[in-house]
């Protein structure tokens, strides 16, 4: 390539005496001219400096780490778009396989007819399992004469949802029934569980892996529940998983329990490609037991592009480089990579539990046994001048993102704090937060006493 006298000064111009490093940047209308890639990559880049370590970062479910080669292969898949399936027939089919294989994981059964979809993470999947519910219920309803519109349809869940059936509720004009959580119920309290359904009611979520607390709802007894009610009515209940978080990661680490399409019950399950599934975000997927559980008012033919296509997706256009990725893990990983990343990431947050536990400041209310979630709050009886809250400011001089926040309604006065432990957080590092967790805790303690210390001997500032 021949480079002009005016393009080599430019290309050999050092980034931070470039004339665009010494003066503001445009942030919110487009600068006149443009800029050299490397200076505006370099710009960009150092924006985003000081938001922290994201392999740091123990609020969230979701994927801060993927090996070199998925990493590579979704950058060079980018530019495809998942929705043009006549265009791209080979990731269609790719798409399949992730489908196909996650049925296979939980069980659908073989003489049934299972669908399935990606989506763009596990809130469009809910939205979809909800909508099938809704347009599911009105059928039948219907058909058994019950006058639909003289109350709204209604969904029961408990408080421990996450925020996207709260935005699903108030799209789609549903009413939420919540069965709340209190300190003997962690969870969805099926005994009470039937008081909140009538001819009304679209569908039961059971949750596995709530997000305050990592627990998860007993599908197995609630699938008994509603068993119990189908067996006495016309107007049939069912239940949709939302597996965004376990639904990666039980069917490796404790196959034993029961809580997925073998439960008669259970007709559409949803989980978070970019949680457990080790994708980087965003992907999620919706699977429903058999055909007949989605109705197909919701499947669309489209003509695009030269070919006709069926999609059920509520968003079009995207990249289809983080189904690329599922299906590179699945490849890669295969059950045992599966089942042996998860089993260490379980492994390290029963050892944060423990150590934790051991300061003997906290009681904990998840100890990782099941999903790799750490929770606890501060004993009552114990005396400390600092919060949960302090402690995460502390923390976070360190760089490591903790959250602490109230639980759900009725339980709103309990303030506790979460990890989420995932894949990229290997025992050596979660030995290194807890000493910086140890030693947080200590400094805490020593400004109050320093405080003290100060107000005593008069000292309240400087002087001259």
């Amino acid at each position: 390539m021949l480079y002009s006298k005016e393009n080599q000064e430019s290309y050999l111009e050092p980034v931070f005496g470039s004339s665009a490093e010494d003066r503001d940047i445009p942030k919110y209308t487009l600068g006149k001219e443009p800029l050299e890639p490397r200076i505006a990559y370099r710009l960009v880049k150092d924006e985003l400096l000081d938001e922290g370590s994201a392999r740091q970062n123990l609020a969230t479910f979701c994927q801060t780490y993927m090996e070199d080669e998925a990493t590579k292969l979704m950058s060079e898949t980018l530019e495809k778009n998942a929705i043009d399936k006549s265009e791209y027939p080979r990731t269609a089919e790719l798409e399949n396989r992730c489908v196909n294989i996650i049925a296979d994981l939980w069980h659908a059964p073989k003489d049934q007819k299972f669908m399935g979809t990606s989506t763009i993470g596990s809130s469009e999947a809910c939205m979809l399992g909800g909508m099938a519910m809704k347009f599911a219920w009105r059928k039948r309803a219907e058909k058994l004469g019950l006058d639909i519109y003289a109350q709204k349809p209604n969904l029961v869940i408990s408080s421990g949802y996450q925020v996207c059936w709260e935005k699903f509720c108030v799209y789609w004009d549903i009413d939420m029934r919540i069965v709340p959580m209190d300190k003997d119920h962690m969870q969805l309290n099926t005994d009470q569980v039937l008081d909140y359904i009538d001819e009304y009611t679209i569908g039961v979520v059971g949750i596995l892996g709530i997000t305050y607390t990592g627990r998860y709802d007993d599908i197995y007894a609630l699938n008994e529940k509603i068993e119990q009610y189908n067996s006495q009515t016309d107007y049939k209940v069912y239940i949709h998983v939302d597996a965004a978080s376990g639904g990666f990661f039980t069917p490796f680490v404790e196959p034993d329990i029961i809580w997925d399409f073998r439960l008669k019950n259970v007709i559409s399950i949803n989980t978070s490609g970019h949680k457990y599934g080790l994708v980087y975000p965003g992907v999620g997927w919706v699977l429903w037991k058999d055909e007949s559980y989605l109705p197909k008012e919701l499947i669309f033919k489209v003509s695009y592009l030269g070919g006709e296509m069926p999609t059920m997706q509520i968003n079009f256009s995207r990249s289809a480089s983080h189904i690329i990725g599922q299906y590179y893990n699945f490849l890669r990983y295969g059950f045992e990579g599966y089942r042996s990343i998860h089993q260490k990431t379980s492994d390290v947050a029963q050892y944060l539990a423990n150590a934790v536990e051991e300061t003997g400041y906290f009681d904990i209310y998840n100890d990782g046994s099941h999903l790799p979630i750490v929770c606890y709050k501060l004993k009552d009886n114990i005396n400390v001048n600092w919060t949960l809250y302090d402690l995460a400011d502390r923390l976070q001089m360190r760089g490591w993102q903790v959250p602490a926040y109230p639980l759900p309604k009725n339980l709103e006065n309990i303030v506790i704090q979460r990890y989420v432990c995932r894949a990229d957080l290997g025992f050596n590092m979660a030995e290194e937060f807890i000493q910086d967790f140890k030693t947080s805790i200590e400094e805490l303690n020593n400004a109050h006493i320093l405080f003290h210390d100060t107000q005593k001997s008069g000292v309240h500032g400087f002087t001259h």
